[in-house]
């Protein structure tokens, strides 16, 4: 049986400390809830004594969640950790993380001490928290700087004075990976009863080394990892939950694991991105629009062939429906003729030929090629039809309801319904499925603002119908009618591909 690797999670606390992502509580308790079903082993969900409403959000997730061990965070300060204990009085596990600067940097000019002041108050409020938990967690702030004999004296004195786990972090993103993992190797060599607590990584990524020094960490010997839904976190974010778990589960040769469901990681990542309104990077490992994308044809002619050519995982490991196979200037005829079988064109090789060569043309003109351009290429034309945005009236109930009211042309034909929601897009979209007679499922929505208006923007919406997926496109000086156009120009891709585009038949 290999090792096992605890992870925990601290997009409630840490990551959550990204300016103008706040969550509220409710918001909190629904991510802590899909981070249980995910797997993670301990949940930080915040730092009681900074506000109340942190103080009330660690309270409520020990009500809802039951099997992770939930911790709350602290300073080296015996107010801290009451009110840290006060907040976990309802966790069926609890653990109290406490801590103080290790680095000359943090002892010299943040408390203005001496090496010596600062280890009297590390064992203090180490022995302070333990009275409340048995289960203490203590960090030696900016580890990453500190000189590692110093290091080892303050690890060996927690542990004497009871921690059951001690984080090493690195909280300026500073050391490199080799670095980073001597520093956690000189700890398990040098310090007396290593062994009767947990070493913790925690890596921020300002020089984008997060994920490297925490694997770098984890094969010198540490067994916990401290990490968030997508990297976020302060400046430049944290270790990433999902680049960490699907190393571990990818390089099974390092005989390391942890309870991590990976299937359930890209839902979890939509969520986090869509509550803390903070959209993924389209190239961000792992979870990226881009991480199983290709647009080379090289790659796609690999890709289609034989999956593992061009991808060490399967998309499908960390809930992602499918890979993607991009029509650009660079896609050869295998990209080409996949996505004509897939709107189902069966072409002989000639005329897949004579397509093609339109279809470069066409691709130099334009950074990608729809399926729209692709029926035009095949038919000279689009079907009949279709599905086009006319007006949309919205009204809001004190209970939070929004009611909207859609009118759409299907054809020549005017078409309204009226549907509620929890909010103006949420509605919308319900009225539109009234309108066409069916439910379509929302795979991605990405929000980004444009001009001086704060109200508008455009909107990227992705769609899964029938395990296909399709993207759409909406940009208004209105950011609801932005996001119901690109909802549509989705609806409108599923039905030229089914050559359908009536009401009730998408």
């Amino acid at each position: 049986m290999s090792d096992k690797v605890y992870v925990f999670d601290t997009t409630l606390r840490d990551g959550e400390q990204v300016p103008g992502c706040q969550l509220s509580t409710p918001e909190k308790i629904e991510i802590a809830k899909e981070l249980e079903i995910l797997g993670v082993d301990i949940i930080e969900a915040g730092f009681p004594i900074s506000s109340p409403m942190d103080f009330n959000s660690v309270i409520e997730i020990s009500k809802a969640v039951s099997e992770p061990t939930i911790c709350a965070l602290t300073r080296a300060v015996e107010k801290d950790i009451d009110f840290a204990a006060d907040a976990l009085k309802f966790a069926k596990h609890k653990r109290i993380h406490t801590g103080i600067g290790a680095s000359d940097y943090h002892i010299k000019y943040k408390f203005r001490s001496n090496r010596e002041g600062i280890l009297e108050r590390a064992i203090k409020a180490t022995k302070y928290a333990k009275k409340y938990v048995e289960d203490v967690e203590f960090y030696c702030e900016d580890a990453g700087r500190a000189d590692n004999e110093y290091l080892a004296r303050m690890v060996e004195a927690v542990i004497a004075a009871g921690a059951t786990v001690v984080n090493i972090p690195d909280t300026t993103g500073y050391c490199l990976p080799e670095e980073y993992g001597a520093k956690i190797k000189y700890l398990k060599d040098n310090v007396k009863d290593i062994d009767k607590a947990i070493i913790s990584c925690h890596c921020h990524n300002d020089l984008g080394l997060a994920t490297a020094n925490t694997i770098s960490g984890v094969l010198n010997g540490a067994r916990q990892v401290e990490v968030t839904i997508n990297g976020i976190g302060e400046r430049a974010g944290n270790t990433s939950l999902e680049e960490v778990a699907m190393i571990l589960q990818t390089h099974k040769d390092v005989d390391l694991h942890t309870n991590i469901q990976s299937n359930r990681i890209y839902a979890l990542s939509l969520l986090v991105s869509k509550m803390m309104r903070m959209p993924v990077q389209p190239n961000k490992a792992i979870v990226g629009r881009n991480a199983f994308a290709h647009s080379s044809g090289i790659h796609q002619d690999g890709v289609i062939k034989h999956r593992e050519s061009y991808e060490i995982m399967d998309p499908a490991d960390v809930g992602v429906p499918q890979n993607s196979i991009i029509l650009t200037a660079r896609s050869g005829k295998a990209a080409l003729k996949y996505h004509l079988e897939r709107l189902n064109y069966d072409l002989s090789n000639e005329r897949v030929e004579q397509v093609y060569e339109e279809f470069l043309k066409l691709a130099d003109e334009k950074k990608d090629i729809s399926d729209d351009d692709l029926i035009v290429l095949v038919d000279g034309k689009l079907p009949e039809g279709g599905f086009s945005f006319e007006n949309v009236q919205l009204s809001y109930e004190s209970n939070g309801q929004v009611t909207s009211t859609i009118t759409m042309k299907v054809g020549s034909e005017e078409m309204t319904a009226t549907a509620t929601g929890e909010g103006s897009v949420e509605a919308s979209y319900n009225a539109v499925d009234k309108i066409i007679g069916e439910k379509v499922n929302i795979d991605e929505f990405l929000v980004q603002s444009i001009g001086d208006r704060s109200d508008a923007g455009k909107v990227h919406v992705r769609v899964k119908y029938q395990e296909q997926m399709y993207i759409g496109f909406g940009v208004h000086q209105d950011v609801v009618i932005a996001s119901i156009k690109a909802y549509i120009d989705a609806i409108n891709k599923i039905a030229s591909i089914k050559n359908k585009s009536l009401a009730g038949t998408v």
